[in-house]
């Protein structure tokens, strides 16, 4: 009787451990991560709908073309000697 009971309250105890330590775990990590390539897949949809439609990614256009910017001070054009 008295082993019965031991052995009922090993397993319930067993049984307990692997839900906490193991099945809830898995599952929250789970729920998060899917909840991650949600939110990633939702901001490449807006990205993409607002590149097709030319509102993100896109600079202003300057009204002339840019001055070159030229070196002041020395420099010295070589050739590597072998």
């Amino acid at each position: 009787m008295i082993l019965r009971f031991i052995l009922i309250a090993l397993g319930l105890y067993i049984v307990y451990k692997v839900i906490f330590s193991l099945v809830i775990p898995i599952f929250r990590t789970t729920q998060k991560i899917r909840r991650q390539f949600g939110d990633m897949h939702q901001q490449m949809q807006d990205q993409m709908n607002a590149t097709q439609n030319g509102h993100a990614g896109t600079q202003p256009q300057s009204a002339g073309p840019e001055p070159k910017k030229t070196r002041t001070g020395d420099y010295i054009d070589f050739e590597e000697v072998k």
